[in-house]
């Protein structure tokens, strides 16, 4: 598993598993593009159901600018993950550099209506080198 999502972040029995791709075929270093995808898997360790609700994610390009991105959900669907379940959904991140890195958090609620602020993994975001 490790191998597969090298990062990962716990916030009581929530685990949050993060593996990112470069797409070379999506990205124009040319034109100042690269672009990555990445695979997160949402893990419910705990004996409840949670539902997540929203998303934030800080976006940090190898010049040190940072965007912000929240809304609702994910992939456009809020998930609820039952005990030992998880969830998967696969999206991507475009920059305007060849490097950066990309944290945030999920606000869940849980069975008994208690809101989770739950993190999502610190991940760099490295385009391959390119030869000269």
């Amino acid at each position: 598993m490790k191998a597969f999502f090298p990062y990962y972040a716990a916030t009581d029995d929530i685990i949050v598993r993060v593996s990112v791709s470069f797409l070379p075929e999506q990205s124009e270093p040319g034109r100042g593009r690269w672009f990555w995808a990445y695979h997160v898997r949402i893990e419910n360790e705990g004996d409840a159901p949670v539902q997540l609700l929203t998303r934030r994610w800080s976006i940090t390009d190898g010049r040190g600018a940072i965007h912000h991105v929240e809304g609702e959900g994910v992939v456009g669907e809020q998930p609820v993950i039952h005990p030992d379940g998880s969830y998967d959904y696969v999206s991507g991140c475009p920059l305007n550099t060849s490097t950066g890195v990309m944290e945030g958090h999920y606000t869940m609620v849980a069975a008994d209506g208690r809101m989770l602020r739950v993190a999502i993994p610190r991940f760099a975001l490295v385009a391959p080198a390119e030869a000269e």
